[in-house]
């Protein structure tokens, strides 16, 4: 019993609440039981619930094989507690469920929680709208503004004369530059319509409030990182402490990481986890924030695509305070390399390195501010994920980096707005140019001399250039000459005006002969000594 694959949307934890609640009922084998010399009729053991549910579990593709004995145990007690099954005594609430003999049987009555009814879609409020080239808001208006009078016959075939092979006056019009202000709105705006695009949901209603995120945030995450794309804080207070980066640095390192000032005795690497352990589980908040938690339990049904699951991770993960994301970073980087250390002792006696990071960490990455009955096991879920992909899941995502970039270019480029168009004329900056149009004869006419006379400019900046020696200048200009030989045989046209560019030098005299030959080679004079007597 697989069940059904929960996608993404608004009260996901809900139905998968319900949904669980019916494989359990309509699949958990009931019998005749005996206890206290007395038979008890459509009724199970604690242990066989266990064994039932958490096979259940692992099997459905909302849950993975990653659920472990004991995190079936906590959910089954939150059935006693919410009435889903009851002791054959009718007991529930407060009674604690045992994974043993004890009876247990199903209430009559249905348990399944109701679904809130969604508001109508309105896409205005849960994505803010992305700026677009023909927004003024800012433009200062001038003092008299023309009317533009109604559309008859005439001006509808001077508007849309393209067609007939005539175009109207046209006016180049320059935006104004955008601010710091405009560009975290563009980001913000255009990071959410992504986000809401790879959900595959009409609109962000039920699972994010736009209100409560940070476009400074979202631009922060971005471009405040270092070369392995770790966010930079500027405010170092913020950062985790002192003490937890070294033990953190200690264990992704082992053993070059440990110092040797420190005292190394059996067990040493349990007690540094404990301390980054008791560290995190101390948080007041998840890492992944309260108001996030129903955005990122969506993206759990996107996980059997695991590419789109990937880019809405990296979307979402944009969103954090930068102080958040990254203790984050940090964090899942820890647990990666603690799973792949073989040299790392073991941090537990019972439980291999991947299990005890998934059931240690999960809860201080994802939760919700009010109890929610899978809270464990959707934290489960995600964690895991995260740390089979955490190479790609912490990375800024390329495609909407590129798709924001793209548009404030567009924003900062001028546009031509011709007559007759819906445009206020209110909304034009004071300088314009104008056209016309012209024939494709023209047009290749003027292609043609505009390109060949950027040419002939270059031609004339290497004959006139004054600094350049005669032997770069000829190099150049045969070059020239194999790249444009028309050109240059119109500025040189003959052998003589390209000769008349470089001057015949003066014949170089031979320097006098200052000495006379001699019959014998020259030599030194000797001074000959005389003794005299």
């Amino acid at each position: 019993m697989d069940g059904k694959m929960i996608g993404p949307g608004p009260y996901r934890a809900t139905k998968l609440w319900n949904e669980t609640i019916k494989l359990f009922r309509g699949g958990m084998p009931v019998r005749r039981h005996w206890a206290h010399f007395r038979s008890y009729d459509h009724s199970f053991t604690g242990a066989e619930a266990v064994d039932f549910l958490h096979d259940l579990l692992r099997q459905n593709q909302n849950f993975g094989p990653e659920v472990t004995r004991f995190q079936t145990l906590q959910l089954l007690r939150k059935f006693l507690k919410n009435h889903v099954i009851e002791d054959v005594k009718g007991r529930f609430g407060k009674e604690d469920f045992e994974d043993n003999g004890h009876l247990y049987r199903f209430p009559p009555q249905s348990p399944l929680k109701p679904v809130p009814v969604r508001p109508p879609v309105r896409d205005h409020i849960s994505v803010p709208r992305i700026p677009h080239w023909d927004d003024y808001e800012e433009l200062s208006v001038p003092e008299k503004i023309p009317m533009k009078p109604l559309m008859n016959s005439e001006s509808w075939n001077k508007r849309h004369s393209i067609a007939i092979g005539e175009v109207p006056e046209c006016r180049l019009v320059r935006r104004r530059e955008l601010t710091p202000k405009h560009v975290d709105q563009i980001w913000k705006s255009m990071t959410l319509t992504h986000l809401q695009t790879v959900l595959g949901l009409q609109s962000l209603d039920g699972v994010l409030d736009a209100k409560l995120l940070s476009s400074k945030h979202i631009v922060h995450n971005v471009f405040g990182v270092n070369k392995q794309g770790i966010v930079v804080l500027k405010n170092k207070t913020d950062d985790l402490p002192h003490w937890v980066l070294s033990a953190m640095k200690c264990l992704a390192n082992w053993p070059n990481g440990s110092d040797a000032r420190q005292p190394m005795y059996p067990g040493f690497e349990r007690d540094v986890f404990r301390t980054v352990a008791e560290h995190f589980q101390r948080l007041k908040e998840p890492l992944l924030t309260f108001h996030l938690y129903e955005i990122f339990v969506s993206i759990l049904g996107l996980l059997q695509r695991q590419s789109v699951a990937i880019e809405a991770l990296q979307v979402c993960f944009l969103l954090l305070p930068p102080a958040n994301r990254r203790k984050l970073q940090l964090l899942m980087r820890l647990i990666a390399k603690v799973c792949a250390n073989p040299s790392l002792p073991p941090l537990n006696d019972t439980i291999g390195a991947r299990t005890l990071m998934v059931q240690t960490f999960s809860r201080c990455i994802l939760g919700s501010a009010d109890e929610v009955d899978l809270d464990e096991l959707l934290a489960t879920k995600l964690v895991t994920f995260m740390i089979d992909n955490h190479d790609s899941v912490l990375k800024v995502p390329s495609n909407l980096r590129k798709s924001v970039e793209e548009h404030l270019s567009h924003l900062r480029r001028a546009q031509i707005k011709y007559a007759g168009a819906d445009t206020d004329a209110s909304m034009m900056s004071p300088p314009h140019s104008f056209c016309r149009q012209i024939s494709r004869e023209e047009f290749e006419q003027q292609r043609v001399s505009g390109s060949q006379g950027a040419i002939v400019e270059l031609l004339e900046s290497i004959i006139q250039d004054k600094n350049m020696s005669i032997k770069d200048k000829k190099k150049k200009l045969k070059q020239f000459q194999r790249s444009h030989p028309d050109i240059y045989r119109r500025r040189f046209p003959t052998t003589e005006s390209e000769a008349a560019l470089f001057p015949e030098r003066p014949p170089r005299l031979k320097p006098q002969l200052m000495f006379l030959t001699l019959k014998k080679p020259f030599q030194p004079f000797q001074r000959s000594w005389s003794f005299r007597a």
